[in-house]
C-alpha cells in the first residue's frame, strides 16, 4: 500500500501552498496506482476463476460421460446374464445356471466406481472408439 503519512507533517507542510499541492499530487498519483493494481488483481482473479470454472464443467462432462458408458454397459450384460438363466432354465442345464448366477453375483459385486480411481485411463477410454467397456 501507500506510505504512512505523519499528520504533524501534513499540518506543517499546510504553510507551504505549493507542497500542499505536491502532496495532493502525490496522494492521487497513490490512488490511481493502487487502483490500477487492484483492477488488474481482480482481471487475474475473474480469469482464473473461468478457467476453473471451465476445467471443472470438463472433468464434470468426464465423469458424466463415464458413468453413463459403465452403467449402460452393465445394464446391458446384466439383460444378457438373465437371458443366459432363461435359457438353462428352459433347457434344464444346471451347470449353465449355476455359472451364469455365478457371474451375475460377481458383476453385482464389482463397483463401475472403481475404475475412477485413475481418470487418465478413462479419459482415454472415452477418447476410443474402439474401446471394449468390461466389467
Amino acid at each position: 500500500m501507500g506510505t504512512k503519512v505523519n499528520h504533524v507533517d501534513v499540518v506543517n507542510s499546510l504553510t507551504d501552498p505549493l507542497e500542499s499541492v505536491r502532496e495532493i499530487v502525490k496522494a492521487c498519483t497513490d490512488y490511481l496506482k493502487i487502483a490500477e493494481e487492484e483492477r488488474t488483481k481482480r482481471q487475474e482473479i475473474k480469469a482464473w476463476e473461468k478457467t476453473t470454472i471451465a476445467d471443472i464443467n470438463a472433468r464434470r462432462d468426464l465423469l458424466i460421460k463415464y458413468l453413463e458408458l459403465s452403467f449402460d454397459e452393465r445394464a446391458k450384460n446384466f439383460r444378457q446374464l438373465f437371458n443366459v438363466v432363461d435359457q438353462a432354465i428352459d433347457n434344464g442345464d444346471n451347470q449353465q445356471l449355476a455359472l451364469a448366477l455365478h457371474s451375475i453375483t460377481e458383476l453385482a459385486k464389482s463397483s463401475p466406481f472403481k475404475e475412477l480411481a485413475n481418470l487418465t485411463s478413462v479419459k482415454a477410454a472415452l477418447n476410443d472408439p474402439n474401446h471394449e467397456w468390461t466389467f
